[in-house]
């Protein structure tokens, strides 16, 4: 499965859950701002980090800028005849991002990026 990286502001981090007896999870929402038309749009995005890996927040505050790299894992779950797709943005390597003097949201790097080449420099779009 690909990897992928994103950067955003750290909003904020949950407690680590104990989900069973040899399963722990943690959450974090971070802040993803993305320019429009001279618009500015804010995303919030929720990741989780699993077992030994619900440590790393523990060195980052609130309101730090992260690059979060993480993997997209989807599960189904049935109960009483009902199911369910779940989507979970595990996050396996949270960095700080340094930003330069004066520098605000717009010098951060780009929001998402997928852990593969782009096809071409061609445009062969019908419009």
């Amino acid at each position: 499965m690909a990897s992928f990286e994103i950067s955003g502001k750290l909003i904020e981090k949950y407690n680590t859950v104990q989900r069973t007896a040899t399963f722990r999870t943690r959450e974090f929402v971070i802040e993803v701002a993305e320019e429009a038309n001279g618009r500015t749009f804010f995303n919030y995005v929720k990741f989780q980090c699993v077992q030994d890996k619900t440590d790393i927040l523990d060195r980052f505050n609130q309101n730090d800028i992260l690059k979060v790299s993480f993997n997209v894992r989807g599960t189904k779950w049935e109960k009483d005849g009902r199911i369910n797709y779940i989507t979970n943005l595990d996050a396996w390597r949270i960095e700080s991002v340094q930003l330069s003097g004066n520098a605000g949201m717009q010098d951060m790097p780009p929001a998402f990026a997928p852990d593969v080449a782009p096809a071409s420099d061609v445009d062969d779009l019908p419009f």
